[in-house]
């Protein structure tokens, strides 16, 4: 099944953060490295891709093989050699860093190897599959760890149905990556070549739900007794809101940051709002960076970064806000978000407080002029928490994670496993291809008898 969006979309509008390799650059890049005995750079690597190996094999022009070298630990190799954080990742780990030069790009590297392979149409480059062993898992979700999943389920013989409630497969890896990084394009094409597996089907327009009562629907129940095992990669939530308290800004001038980025990348027909000329975004999380940074490159004049805390105290990445920087965009810290300034139903901006340890401060409340609002503070976990709960003996922690055994990913019902968002509160594409392994590992384990639970 071809998955097809449609032209126009702001995404577009957006250049490459790190274009691609030419061949000679690739090898000559290939050439610099060490190929270190310790490799620093594979224990960094959440999926434990052998980088000197894969590297190794550009260099002497062994392209397919590179890719895989790749492959065969990280099935999403491509996306993740383009929106990976390797510069703390992978690349910050590269000795040529403690002797102050410049570290090998391994995640440029690693997308040519696989971009190339695909591009020049390599056969083989998934391990070959096992014979099929009637076993079907059902994966609830088709962000990355499902697709993931999906892929090793497939090669192992299983048969792998993935269950969507959105038009398309890929979640956040489609729908919510910085268009300057990845577009929707790029993921879905990697996410048909998941799907060409024999053994990997995708259900969208299907949500999951306690009773049925119309079509798209399927009840949990029905998954527990239909598919020998269940994957829940269900993501973590829609955009949370400031409260009751802080007022209702008019729809369309203020936004949640991941429900806003969706429409950028996968909307063809929407637009910023007229004459916006001072944003505000919300926010110190990578989700806020990326978004102050989309509206800069959309035009925005004056981008601002509203947050409680300090600069130092920021979840997101120092070299994401370094390059949003770069591109105008201005933080402004310790400034507590208390209420939308509405006037005759148009926006003027955010009512801000001074802030100390992330609580306004009495006394000090000013208007922070604004004309279009984006608020990046996290998720609202409600959905997911039914959805999670649909599941008899699926617990949740105090954070609304699904809790698993780490070493299996297995929940608290011996049929259900889990992974990616849902378990680890929010990290990175590769953290949920390694949750995928990890979880698929047990769940052939269960499936062809090693062990019972």
């Amino acid at each position: 099944m071809k998955y097809r969006l449609d032209s126009g979309r702001l995404e577009e509008r957006f250049a490459e953060w790190k274009p691609a390799y030419t061949k000679a650059e690739a090898i000559a890049e290939a050439n610099r490295c060490l190929y270190c005995s310790d490799a620093p750079c594979i224990t960094a690597c959440p999926t434990h891709i052998d980088i000197p190996t894969f590297i190794k094999k550009i260099a002497s022009e062994n392209v397919a093989g590179s890719a895989r070298t790749i492959l065969s630990a990280n099935v999403l190799g491509y996306s993740c050699a383009r929106v990976c954080p390797v510069e703390v990742l992978c690349v910050g780990k590269c000795v040529y860093n403690q002797w102050g030069r410049a570290p090998i790009q391994i995640g440029k590297l690693q997308r040519f190897a696989v971009e190339t392979a695909w591009n020049e149409g390599a056969r083989g480059l998934f391990p070959k599959p096992l014979p099929a062993t009637g076993k079907k898992v059902a994966l609830v979700g088709a962000g990355p760890a499902s697709v993931a999943a999906a892929a090793q389920l497939a090669l192992a013989g299983h048969k792998a149905v993935v269950y969507e409630k959105g038009a398309l497969p890929g979640g956040l890896n489609t729908l919510g990556i910085a268009p300057y990084k990845m577009q929707a394009s790029d993921a879905l094409d990697e996410i048909e070549w998941v799907a060409d597996l024999e053994l990997v089907e995708f259900r969208c327009g299907v949500e999951v739900v306690e009773r049925v009562s119309g079509d798209g629907q399927v009840a949990a129940s029905s998954l527990l007794e239909e598919y020998d095992a269940v994957f829940l990669a269900i993501g973590i939530g829609g955009d949370a809101m400031l409260g009751a308290s802080a007022g209702a800004g008019p729809a369309e001038r203020v936004v949640g940051a991941t429900e806003w980025i969706e429409r950028i990348k996968g909307d063809a027909a929407y637009r910023l709002p007229s004459n916006v000329e001072r944003a505000v975004v919300i926010g110190g999380g990578n989700t806020a960076l990326d978004a102050a940074h989309e509206l800069r490159v959309l035009g925005v004049p004056e981008v601002y970064l509203v947050y409680r805390r300090s600069e130092t105290e920021m979840s997101g990445y120092a070299h994401e806000l370094s390059a949003a920087r770069k591109d105008g965009v201005k933080l402004v810290e310790n400034r507590a978000p208390l209420s939308y300034a509405v006037e005759n139903g148009e926006l003027r901006g955010l009512n801000v407080a001074h802030a100390s340890a992330g609580r306004p401060v009495e006394g000090t409340a000013e208007l922070f002029p604004a004309d279009f609002i984006v608020v990046a503070i996290g998720q609202d976990r409600a959905r997911h928490t039914q959805l999670a709960r649909l599941f008899p003996g699926v617990e949740l922690d105090a954070k609304g994670r699904v809790v698993v055994d780490p070493a299996t990913h297995r929940t608290g019902n011996r049929k259900v496993w889990s992974g990616g968002d849902c378990v680890n509160g929010g990290k990175e594409v590769v953290n949920a291809v390694e949750h995928a392994k990890i979880a698929v590992r047990d769940i052939c384990n269960t499936l062809n008898g090693a062990h019972h639970g």
